[in-house]
């Protein structure tokens, strides 16, 4: 079933009682943060809340908070979609007749990828002109943020000169009643949209939409080449044509189903300070100077409801999304390339931060190549750290991955490090924002592997250096070291690359006391978001082969919190006192 807007999509949950209305009065600074975090935890319901403070609209959070409910708005697993679709360039080439009809269920899909004009809508309901966003429910999602944050944002712009689309999701931080930050990151389609406006003298007019078909907030963030419009894909989840309006005020084909759009424009040298945000990594993003969105009305349904979500260390709801969409691109990338077998950016450390590919090599050397397009394909460029292994690894595991690193990892030809290189708006361990570097591992299998034998199990941390907390073995390849704070660097490497048995691990990492070594999320999560390839990696030798810088294992990977790094995200523990003793009057059983 396809769902139009979004109640739709809540009554449903409703039924299969997927969902909890929350009438007890809640505060939409920190509280529903808490609350949604404790319920997502132990997999529960996506939450209603009909009583937030200060604002005459509902609120609704956790819709997508189990792979369960994201699977409900793709009607299967998003993988089946994704599949479907790629077969149809080697199935209808050459069309026959026969293959056409025996296609044309998918067929019919594809042709409904388009847009319906309506002359209404339930969002014309209401129009607040002046606009009135101080009156909406938007969230302070964490103690240090720098106000309260829209998280749910549907962003839609047009090319200035195209006029082509785009539908993007940014956080705006909400100033006042008409004006807004609009966090524009790197490698996104509506940053680029405005560069255009800007070279031409141009305002950029924007249309945010809030709620509307669930499709569309996936749409939202799905990694598109860019100039596909995101709301054809849309119209494809769907399973039938996207209904919009034509809005004259700015030009754009809406949907007629969202339950709030703010209408306005940005413009070139008007700027403000946006963040902290307490974002996706776990950590509060920078603060820097953004775009300000200029509100000139906000268009409503009568009894709007507020989407909104929260981000921060993982699993939240964004994991969960964000896996789904891997899994119906999937299938698009190995047709496009098919040494390509498989390819899985890990949740667990944020998406961007790290990633792992199998390619079936038909030469020597192929995956290399594979390794270089991948990293120059749209957010795919911004990955920090690609490990590219052979076609019969799961590149989904992260052990078999380690074990792989293990038995292939030839530091001769295997280590390749990029410097300096752009980087993910939001990693903060780069000399400055929006800069950074880069990691290739390639373990491929070569004439002498495995190259190393599976070392013992890790010794105890007082068997090594009385400065590491807690010692594990992160797979065959990767022995994880908690230390402790005021930690010194070269004596505990030496301590690790002289011990028998940690020696054999290739890499050694350090994390910092605060991360769960033997969580696996946890570790995966401590690693890869705390560290620079180009500052932080240290290697048993270096040593210079022609013009070839060959790094000697074990590296010693310096993954700890540093200063001059965000602060990790916590809750205000007064905050979360008052959401435990107050739990029983939400109304939610877990």
């Amino acid at each position: 079933m396809s769902y139009s807007n979004l109640r739709e999509f809540i009554d449903a949950l409703e039924k299969r009682g997927n969902l909890v209305r929350v009438k007890t009065e809640i505060d939409s600074d920190q509280e529903i943060t808490i609350i949604q975090h404790k319920v997502l935890a132990a997999g529960g319901p996506a939450l209603l809340f009909e009583n937030v403070k200060g604002s005459p609209y509902r609120l609704v959070s956790n819709l997508y908070g189990t792979p369960e409910r994201v699977q409900m708005v793709f009607g299967r697993n998003p993988r089946e979609i994704g599949e479907e679709l790629a077969s149809m360039k080697d199935e209808l080439m050459p069309p026959t007749p026969s293959k056409l009809w025996g296609r044309r269920s998918t067929i019919k899909k594809a042709l409904d990828m388009r847009m319906k004009t309506v002359r209404s809508g339930p969002v014309l309901e209401t129009v607040h002109e002046p606009a009135n966003l101080m009156q909406l429910p938007v969230l302070k999602c964490w103690p240090l943020d720098g106000g309260n944050f829209f998280t749910l944002p549907l962003v839609h712009t047009t090319d200035p000169k195209t006029g082509g689309g785009n539908l993007g999701m940014y956080r705006m931080q909400r100033y006042d009643d008409s004006s807004t930050g609009m966090h524009w990151q790197i490698e996104k389609g509506g940053g680029f949209h405005f560069q255009q406006a800007t070279a031409l003298g141009q305002s950029l007019p924007l249309s945010v939409a809030l709620g509307g078909p669930p499709a569309l907030t996936f749409a939202a963030i799905t990694p598109l080449p860019e100039g596909v419009d995101e709301r054809m894909f849309a119209a494809l989840i769907l399973g039938k044509p996207l209904e919009v309006l034509h809005r004259k005020t700015t030009g754009h084909k809406v949907s007629s189903q969202v339950e709030f759009l703010i209408e306005g424009s940005v413009t070139a040298g008007d700027d403000r300070l946006e963040g902290p945000f307490g974002d996706h990594l776990g950590h509060y993003s920078h603060s820097s100077d953004f775009p300000v969105f200029r509100v000139d009305r906000v268009l409503a349904r009568k009894d709007a409801i507020y989407p909104a979500t929260i981000v921060g260390k993982p699993p939240q709801e964004d994991f969960y999304i964000g896996n789904a969409l891997q899994e119906l691109c999937v299938p698009f990338l190995k047709m496009m390339k098919h040494a390509i077998v498989d390819l899985w950016s890990y949740a667990e450390s944020g998406f961007h931060p790290l990633a792992a590919m199998a390619v079936k090599q038909r030469y020597g050397r192929e995956a290399l190549k594979h390794a270089f397009g991948i990293l120059g394909e749209g957010q795919l460029s911004l990955t920090k750290v690609l490990m590219v292994l052979d076609d019969d690894v799961n590149v989904r595991d992260f052990y078999a991955v380690s074990r792989a690193l293990r038995e292939h990892l030839d530091p001769l030809d295997g280590v390749h490090l990029f410097a300096p290189t752009a980087q993910d708006t939001l990693d903060f361990t780069g000399p400055a924002i929006n800069f950074g570097s880069r990691l290739l591992l390639l373990a491929n299998k070569g004439q002498n592997s495995p190259l190393r034998p599976a070392p013992p199990p890790p010794p105890k941390p007082s068997e090594v250096h009385p400065g590491i907390r807690d010692i594990r073995a992160f797979g065959e390849g990767v022995l994880m070291a908690q230390v402790a704070k005021g930690w010194n660097r070269e004596e505990i490497q030496k301590s690790l690359e002289g011990h028998p048995v940690a020696k054999q691990y290739i890499l050694h990492v350090a994390v910092s006391e605060d991360v769960d070594i033997h969580d696996d999320m946890m570790a995966l999560w401590g690693w890869f978001t705390r560290f620079d390839p180009y500052m932080d990696i240290h290697p048993a030798k270096r040593e210079l082969q022609g013009n070839k810088l060959v790094m000697h294992f074990p590296l010693l990977i310096d993954a700890t919190w540093k200063e001059g790094y965000r602060l990790p995200l916590e809750f205000d523990s007064d905050i979360e006192q008052r959401v435990n003793d107050n739990w029983d009057s939400y109304g939610i059983n877990l």
